[in-house]
């Protein structure tokens, strides 16, 4: 998934574990994933430690609260990473030192979980959202006919990209039982991003989209013009939401330390939690993500393997 960017949330207990937070103070139990206690001191041997929060840039604003979050996590937890811009976000996951990023779900069960562990899945204050489960918004252009995903046969759709589960997959699922002989649409424009997306609507370049919810209620709050372009004509494709991941090379003892530091860099910082619609975080086993590899399969049985 180009960024602009469900299963229940309970958390699965970890077992406890040892580890220290570099110059924090920070000793408390940690609300995502079980015990945190003591002290140990962790090293990725050989490698530099890399880290980036890239899905859910929508504004400049944004992207610097973002990267404050990030740059406090990073604070509490050895051994010390660089905060990078990943240009090519799939090589970018795939790296050995990654301490600490997010993904689309799509890609994950398409292959990354092969490269990475997953650290803890948000949980968002957005329409959509539900503890750690988002889903698409569908939305078509202010002032047309199309009122429900049934009206825009014919119509043009805008995705972001073919690995976005909320942009592509998730539209695909929902569309697949309306289709026939493989088609649906006039046209699908592929626009890079959820953004694009949007801007396509705006534009009369498309008439509908899936837009990952929190995304949309970001353009709510840093677009309003731009959200007020498009109307909303109802969800699909509920299912956990962006996960935060790490190379298998890293450590049980560093990946608790980063949830203990990720729910602390939310207690400590509420006004910026806020504005990034932060609430908390889950930490859910590798197989809640399944229902998305399930989408994909569903629609390519109805004879609807890609967007048309």
């Amino acid at each position: 998934m180009r960024g602009a960017a469900m299963v229940d949330t309970v958390a699965a207990p970890s077992t406890a574990s040892s580890v220290r937070l570099r110059n924090s103070g920070i000793s408390s139990r940690h609300q995502c994933s079980g015990h945190i206690t003591g002290e140990s001191a962790f090293r990725i041997a050989g490698m530099n430690a890399i880290a980036a929060l890239p899905m859910y840039n929508v504004s400049p604003a944004l992207a610097a609260d973002w990267h404050a979050l990030l740059a406090d996590v990073l604070k509490h937890v050895e051994p010390m990473a660089q905060i990078v811009e990943p240009n090519d976000l799939d090589a970018f996951w795939r790296q050995p030192g990654l301490l600490i990023s997010q993904t689309c779900g799509y890609p994950f069960v398409l292959g990354l979980h092969e490269y990475v562990q997953l650290i803890a899945t948000p949980h968002f204050d957005a329409p959509g959202c539900e503890g750690a489960t988002y889903s698409s918004m569908l939305v078509t252009r202010a002032g047309t006919r199309f009122d429900s995903l049934d009206a825009c046969r014919g119509a043009r759709a805008a995705y972001n990209a073919t690995d976005s589960n909320s942009g592509y997959n998730a539209l695909r699922h929902a569309v697949a039982p309306l289709a026939h002989d493989g088609r649906f649409f006039g046209a699908a424009l592929e626009t890079g991003s959820h953004l694009g997306s949007l801007r396509a609507l705006a534009d009369n370049r498309a008439d509908t989209a899936a837009i990952d919810c929190v995304t949309m209620a970001f353009v709510r709050d840093a677009y309003p013009q731009l959200a007020s372009a498009v109307k909303e004509i109802g969800y699909a494709g509920a299912s956990p939401g962006l996960p935060l991941i790490a190379s298998k090379n890293i450590s049980i003892e560093q990946i608790d330390a980063l949830r203990v530091a990720l729910d602390h860099a939310i207690a400590t910082q509420p006004a910026r939690a806020r504005r990034l619609r932060l609430k908390g975080f889950s930490v859910l086993p590798h197989e809640a993500y399944d229902c998305i590899a399930q989408m994909e399969n569903e629609a390519r049985v109805a004879n609807y393997a890609r967007l048309a």
